[in-house]
């Protein structure tokens, strides 16, 4: 049951691992941009329920912030009550949503657990994990584990085939690669969808990880789906979205 904790850390939009970095005109990304997005999601381990992912994206001039609150359910709620909350905000500039700070916590009252200070005239990332502090280069494009969600707002078709780009958890920094695996429909709350599935490309012994984007929804992710090297199933479907432009 501990183990559900975790699960839930993972699944986040967060959750996912997935980003990417595309280059587009200032004009055409002002055009794309969303003002509000609510979204909620179920989370799921195998079938079974254990969470549900509340966030709301908002944007204002270049300025950006998304809140994200995840309540567990079933067996993660017998051990943790209260919420997990996500917040990411910086400025939307020529390549899409540009974080600032990035931090992770239990309660709206406590201290960041983990947080990512993202020091772009500097190049330099700076991750807080309670004591530990370590500073990195800071790659161009590189995202948080919320912000990346959203960056697919910004996508246009011809950018999905293949997708690099370097992410941070506020734990530590990575690099991955997307590929287009196809269109396929999917069942959701928001009725039967057609998306674009994307695929990690991985080595062996690595988590699977995939995403759909649906296409009618500006290619926001509806489901995502981490499968763990023991193969236990972790997705997140969406339930509602409200998109404004």
């Amino acid at each position: 049951m501990t183990r559900s904790l975790s699960i839930m850390n993972r699944l986040l939009p967060n959750y996912c691992r997935i980003a990417l970095t595309c280059v587009l005109s200032a004009a055409a990304l002002a055009c794309a941009a969303p003002k509000n997005v609510k979204a909620t999601y179920n989370g799921f381990m195998n079938g079974m329920p254990i969470g549900t992912i509340s966030e709301q994206f908002e944007s204002e001039g270049e300025a950006y912030r998304i809140l994200s609150e995840t309540r567990p359910a079933g067996l993660a709620a017998l051990i943790q009550r209260q919420p997990l909350r996500f917040s990411s905000n910086g400025q939307i500039a020529r390549n899409g949503l540009q974080p600032a700070l990035f931090e992770a916590r239990r309660n709206v009252g406590d201290a960041p657990q983990v947080s990512a200070e993202f020091d772009w005239p500097r190049n330099q990332l700076v991750l807080k994990q309670g004591e530990k502090i370590e500073s990195f280069s800071l790659p161009e494009g590189t995202q948080d584990r919320l912000s990346v969600m959203y960056q697919f707002t910004f996508l246009t078709p011809d950018r999905i085939r293949q997708l690099e780009f370097p992410m941070t958890n506020g734990r530590k920094l990575d690099r991955y690669r997307y590929r287009l695996a196809g269109e396929a429909e999917i069942e959701t709350g928001l009725g039967r969808l057609k998306t674009l599935h994307l695929v990690k490309e991985r080595e062996p012994g690595d988590t699977v990880n995939e995403v759909w984007l649906s296409p009618k929804h500006q290619y926001f992710p509806v489901k995502m789906l981490i499968v763990e090297r023991d193969g236990m199933h972790l997705e997140q479907v969406i339930q509602s979205l409200e998109i404004r432009d």
